[in-house]
């Protein structure tokens, strides 16, 4: 997979890769020359005491130096960019892909998970690259070139390079084997550590109320401690590898030395022949060296960017049709016919055999106990799910076979728990129609009832708002959540158990302000409460997945047991009437 994402994702960078090659061939090209010019220096100038021979080659060799210093800079220059332009790609590739996801696929990666991967995973991969592009490229070019140039200094010594090679190549080898697992452990475990953070951090009132300091300190110092003992594990075989690869270093150097003397004492090579060799075998060994580091890097760079093909390779299971409709939506009329849901895996549907009609103009409430289907009902209807058996209609066409834009562009669903972006109240509400006016804005604020607060605030409209609205309290962040449905003006409104944060007045206005504002629209309401409902124009009863009575107030009053057993459980029937 790593392979493949580098192809793929680098494609669009080769003519920085195609300049990074080109100039790490000029500066090994340097590298490998220095060292035949301090031969010649040795041998021809300072043997012979010839100091303008010295003085001239050493210019020479300065020179080459200062280029080829110039060459490794402009190399890491276009290295980074082309890792860095890699890495916004990658992420970008995992949001789209994410944003995509239906609520199934989210639900089985995790929101942690899913920010571990768009952020360390992809900054491993981005990592590999600028480091492939600062020692790898370079590390066979003076490996090879290396071998080359010490054949040609003094072939007999050369048997020594055919032996630590391999040595250093196996001792490194042994190593990184046994760093593979580690790494794709460390990437799950910081998984769960993000996990734990994330709870702790939204729960912190409830861990707070429930004085849980100290098992919630206890839980992520667990998951702290679990990532700690694998990163040391991994961290004592790199602080291995580094000594093992010095004492080859070292035990090569004598070698050469040793060996070299004795020719030296025979006449059959030069002191500065000797030097050369062993510059020669050092760039060889740091080359593999270099190839060794980054052989550690690999390993995990392998385990980021599984985990990243395994989002970029999962497709929603909500799929956009082949040829969606894109003209149908009118009135917004929903309507289901024998809808079944079944989550994968589970053995029972959550729901089964779903009917009804919801028309323009009119409100259909739905009600039922906890864990009726309630909430995965509201998923079908924007097509957040897609259903297992029978169809969700809009108009009379299937939203299957609708352009999802055009589907959602025409639905406005205020979910159970609201969400404010971190910004104003404006920005907020323009997220429901970007080119509403102001006039527009303070019409939604108050249908929601919701204009006298934001007035009262210092700035109105532009009054900040912080991530998830944790600045204004549940009952205004809802009512700021409806207003940015109502600023959309769509053909269908779905309110999931949106009114159960607010008292029982503001409810009673909400609702008649709504019912005068947008009489044309289709209205589906869930509810907890039945004060919040009474008025609807048909009430579904929902009960193990299933609708078990429907009719208005007054119907299901008299005709189901259910309903009555919910009204009871909150009113007296005589004050509902």
């Amino acid at each position: 997979m790593l392979w493949k994402l580098l192809v793929e994702y680098l494609r669009p960078h080769r003519a920085l890769l195609v300049a990074v090659v080109i100039f790490q061939l000029a500066q090994s090209i340097a590298s490998l020359y220095l060292p035949t010019l301090n031969a010649d220096i040795i041998d021809q100038g300072v043997a012979r005491g010839d100091t303008g021979y010295i003085l001239s080659t050493g210019s020479v060799m300065l020179l080459i130096t200062l280029a080829q210093i110039a060459c490794a800079v402009i190399a890491v220059y276009f290295g980074a960019k082309a890792a860095m332009g890699l890495g916004r790609d990658l992420r970008g590739a995992i949001f789209e892909r994410v944003g995509g996801f239906s609520e199934q696929e989210v639900t089985r990666f995790g929101a942690p998970s899913l920010i571990t991967r768009s952020t360390n995973d992809v900054q491993q991969v981005q990592q590999l690259v600028l480091m492939s592009a600062t020692l790898m490229v370079a590390a066979p070019m003076l490996s090879i070139g290396g071998v080359i140039m010490a054949i040609r200094q003094d072939a007999q010594l050369s048997w020594l390079i055919a032996v630590c090679v391999p040595v250093l190549l196996i001792a490194v080898g042994l190593i990184v084997t046994r760093m593979v697992p580690l790494f794709r452990k460390m990437q799950a475990r910081i998984d769960t550590v993000n996990r734990v953070l994330r709870e702790q951090l939204t729960g912190i009132r409830v861990v707070r109320a429930f004085v849980r300091e100290d098992m919630e300190t206890e839980r992520f110092a667990g998951a702290n401690t679990d990532v700690t003992d694998v990163a040391l594990r991994a961290g004592r075989l790199i602080a291995l590898m580094f000594p093992t690869v010095m004492l080859i270093l070292n035990v090569s150097s004598v070698a050469v030395i040793w060996f070299g003397a004795f020719r030296i004492e025979d006449g059959s090579m030069q002191v500065g022949t000797l030097i050369a060799f062993l510059s020669y075998l050092m760039q060889i060994l740091m080359s593999v060296m270099m190839a060794t580091f980054m052989a550690v890097m690999i390993p995990r760079a392998s385990v980021s960017a599984d985990r990243i093909g395994e989002v970029l390779g999962t497709s929603s299971s909500v799929v956009p049709p082949a040829n969606p409709v894109s003209s149908a939506v009118r009135r917004g009329e929903l309507e289901m016919r024998d809808v079944g849901f079944a989550y994968p895996g589970a053995e029972h549907p959550v729901l089964a055999g779903i009917s009804f009609t919801a028309r323009a103009g009119e409100t259909t409430a739905i009600i039922g106990s906890t864990g009726s289907g309630k909430t995965t009902l509201v998923n079908l209807m924007p097509r957040l799910f897609d259903v297992t058996s029978g169809a969700v209609l809009m108009d009379g066409v299937d939203v299957r076979d609708l352009d999802p834009d055009l589907l959602w562009g025409h639905i406005g669903l205020v979910p159970q728990r609201p969400y404010l972006f971190s910004g104003t109240v404006r920005s907020n509400l323009l997220y429901g129609n970007p080119d509403a006016t102001e006039d527009e804005l303070w019409t939604a604020l108050e249908i929601a009832q919701a204009r006298d607060f934001v007035e009262r605030m210092e700035e109105g409209l532009d009054a900040p708002i912080s991530q998830g609205g944790t600045n204004v309290s549940g009952g205004q962040r809802q009512r700021l959540a409806i207003a940015r449905a109502l600023v959309k003006r769509p053909e269908l409104y779905i309110f999931d158990d949106s009114f159960s944060s607010l008292d029982t007045g503001t409810d009673a206005r909400l609702r008649q302000a709504l019912k005068r504002n947008i009489a044309g629209a289709t209205m589906v309401v869930i509810a907890q409460r039945v004060s919040s409902i009474v008025d609807a124009d048909q009430i579904l009863v929902l009960d193990d997945g299933r609708i078990v009575a429907h009719g208005t107030h007054h119907e299901l009053l008299e005709t189901s047991e259910t309903y009555r057993e919910i009204v009871s459980s909150q009113l007296a029937a005589e004050e509902t009437v």
